[in-house]
């Protein structure tokens, strides 16, 4: 709708105007994903206000779209990239994160893929029709897992070139690290239940692990065997 599109045109110049927008293809993400089609029914008229919103009663949120946007530019994600994302939420991280992986214009057999699991299973079914009437069903699949232990669970194995925590963890997974490939980047928010630090996370070519702290932030819990 006209409406939704200017809505979300004029979200993405503050972004971009704010600094927290600054790489080519995390702008043209965020343009083209459809938020309005994300959040909770009855809160469309306030998809593009620059706040998070309630998943109905199950205590989860879609985050901010400022936070959305700095997320992107911490991970990093590139055409051809395998990512994993614990939290789906309401989906709409996972479309940006597809739209970044896997954008139109590049052939598909270039495309990345997005796995992206949640705990709250009534999130679980949100999320999947959100995302195939937003018409990313080819990009992203959403499992009804803890995320906390990796997927496969416990497998030790390198498996993803970048890992995005959308919930506040009391530490960093050790089984994401395990997964996370090497040369990869984990994103992930780290702190108590009432304000975290966004963490970025690389795994160095010899496997050693970086990571540094940057701004403060407040997420939900994340909920698991490794988390709260």
């Amino acid at each position: 709708m006209t409406k939704y599109y200017e809505a979300r045109s004029r979200l993405v110049d503050r972004l971009i105007k704010e600094g927290i927008l600054r790489t080519g293809r995390y702008i043209e993400a965020m343009s083209k994903v459809p938020r309005h089609l994300f959040v909770w029914p009855g809160y469309e008229d306030y998809a593009y206000m620059d706040n998070a919103l309630p998943l109905g009663d199950t205590g989860q949120t879609i985050s901010a779209p400022h936070m959305c946007a700095y997320m992107l530019e911490a991970l990093k994600p590139m055409p051809g990239d395998y990512i994993l994302e614990i939290g789906s939420g309401s989906g709409y991280q996972a479309a940006l994160l597809a739209e970044a992986v896997a954008p139109a214009k590049e052939k598909n057999n270039m495309w990345g893929h997005v796995l992206s699991l949640e705990i709250v299973n009534e999130l679980v079914e949100f999320a999947r029709k959100n995302i195939s009437r937003a018409g990313y069903s080819d990009k992203i699949i959403i499992l009804h897992k803890d995320g906390t232990v990796g997927y496969p669970p416990y497998y030790k194995k390198e498996i993803y070139d970048k890992i995005l925590v959308t919930a506040a963890a009391p530490k960093i997974p050790k089984m994401l690290l395990h997964q996370l490939k090497r040369g990869g980047m984990l994103v992930i928010p780290v702190g108590n239940l009432y304000m975290q630090r966004l963490m970025i996370v690389e795994k160095r070519r010899d496997g050693s692990i970086k990571a540094k702290e940057t701004l403060g932030c407040m997420f939900v819990p994340l909920k698991g065997k490794n988390g709260w």
